[in-house]
């Protein structure tokens, strides 16, 4: 799913407070009625579309991540899920078919294509790839109703200010006859359309490339394609760059190095002796611009050298895995080429929950892993890397059982 974007509005009046008495429905109502309104008001929203696309709404508690109203506490279901191995990630039969179905549609659509190119400066391949997996090309079905989902979590989630303000760039949306109501099909995260759009980044980015009048990212593919290469584009898409290479690094080379605040230079890496899996040299166009290593796996996984279009990738979602996959199926749709050399070892199964309370360890020790959310981001690895380092142990920058028992 699509980064979520800053909220658009300052909540500017104290939360509600939801311990009063009655149902829960009963109490959604109210937050409807007294919150919800005046703001969508305030935003040049009509009585008229404020109640055509919210009027009966009922609350969906079977929306993953939902909390108790005014709760900061943490969703059952996220606090005890367990993390998911990286190589599931990589699938061959999932990332097979988006390859195969994207390299028709890469040649399908090469005129259309060639000119968002020229506008956005985002490679063909690059579109095609983050297409294919937000939404199967258009043909997974996208069944929720967007306003029920955003209604419920701009009062039940754990950040209910950001989804306010996307359930008022929702409404914003109809109000400006964008979309109807019935239209406004989303995910359980209440993204939109094919390129999976939060409404705040449909009124920031989504753009009208066939001509009919609106950015239509239900049904057009030019402007889903469009669409996706502003929002690149936006967020600062080096035109000529590629994302990444697959790496080999030297033993000298720890993976606690990895991260974009430790870039050097393609020609600096090369000197430490980081070479390309295929044998080929770097790009000459690169050797004199900033790259720095990712190793989603730490040590049990392949190592990349990934250039900053990476982490413009990572503005469509906060994935490493998921730009990762991003770039490496878009190589493979445009080049043929092969799956990583290096594969993915197995790791241990672990819940979030002890991963989280890991983090919150090496946060005690001073560490910077990036926030105690149970997921392993670079800054949790290197952590993780440097820990090892200084109790004499061979860096893996990944997490293990048996590191969960030892940081303490």
């Amino acid at each position: 799913m699509l980064r979520l974007i800053t909220v658009l509005f300052t909540l500017l009046i104290p939360a509600f407070s939801y311990a009063q008495s009655g149902s829960l429905d009963t109490q959604y109502s109210a937050f409807l009625e007294n919150e919800m309104w005046p703001k969508a008001k305030a935003a040049g929203v009509s009585r008229g579309t404020f109640d055509r696309a919210l009027a009966g709404k009922k609350l969906n508690q079977k929306i993953p991540g939902l909390v108790t109203p005014g709760s900061s506490g943490t969703p059952q279901k996220i606090r005890q899920a367990e993390f998911s191995q990286p190589s599931n990630y990589f699938n061959e039969r999932n990332l097979g078919s988006i390859v195969a179905t994207g390299r028709g549609l890469l040649n399908q659509n090469a005129t259309t294509i060639k000119a968002i190119e020229r506008k956005y400066g985002v490679p063909g391949r690059i579109l095609i790839a983050i297409w294919g997996r937000e939404s199967g090309f258009g043909r997974v079905t996208i069944p929720h109703d967007a306003f029920e989902v955003l209604g419920t979590k701009a009062f039940m989630s754990t950040r209910p200010e950001l989804f306010q303000g996307e359930l008022i760039a929702g409404l914003q949306m109809v109000e400006r006859g964008l979309a109807t109501p019935s239209q406004m099909k989303s995910s359980w995260a209440g993204a939109l359309g094919q390129p999976q759009f939060l409404p705040s980044s449909y009124l920031k980015y989504a753009v009208d490339i066939d001509g009919s009048g609106k950015a239509d990212i239900w049904n057009s593919t030019p402007d889903t394609l469009g669409s996706i290469g502003a929002y690149l584009n936006k967020f600062g898409w080096q035109a000529g760059r590629d994302w990444g290479f697959e790496v080999t690094l030297p033993s000298a080379i720890s993976c606690a190095q990895e991260g974009p605040d430790n870039r050097k230079t393609f020609a600096e890496w090369t000197r430490l002796g980081v070479k390309r899996v295929n044998g080929k040299p770097f790009p000459s166009a690169e050797m004199n611009k900033l790259g720095s290593i990712l190793m989603p796996a730490g040590r049990f996984g392949p190592a990349f050298i990934v250039t900053p279009n990476f982490y413009v990738i990572k503005e469509y979602n906060e994935s490493d895995l998921y730009a990762l996959f991003v770039g490496h199926a878009g190589d493979r749709i445009q080049y043929g080429s092969a799956a990583f050399n290096a594969g993915w070892r197995k790791t241990d199964s672990m819940l979030r929950s002890d991963i989280a309370s890991m983090q919150r360890n090496l946060e005690r020790m001073g560490m910077d892993v990036g926030g105690a959310d149970g997921l392993p981001g670079f800054k949790t690895r290197r952590s993780i890397g440097d820990w090892e380092s200084a109790h004499q142990r061979q860096p893996t920058c990944f997490p293990s059982n048996d590191l969960i028992r030892s940081i303490k």
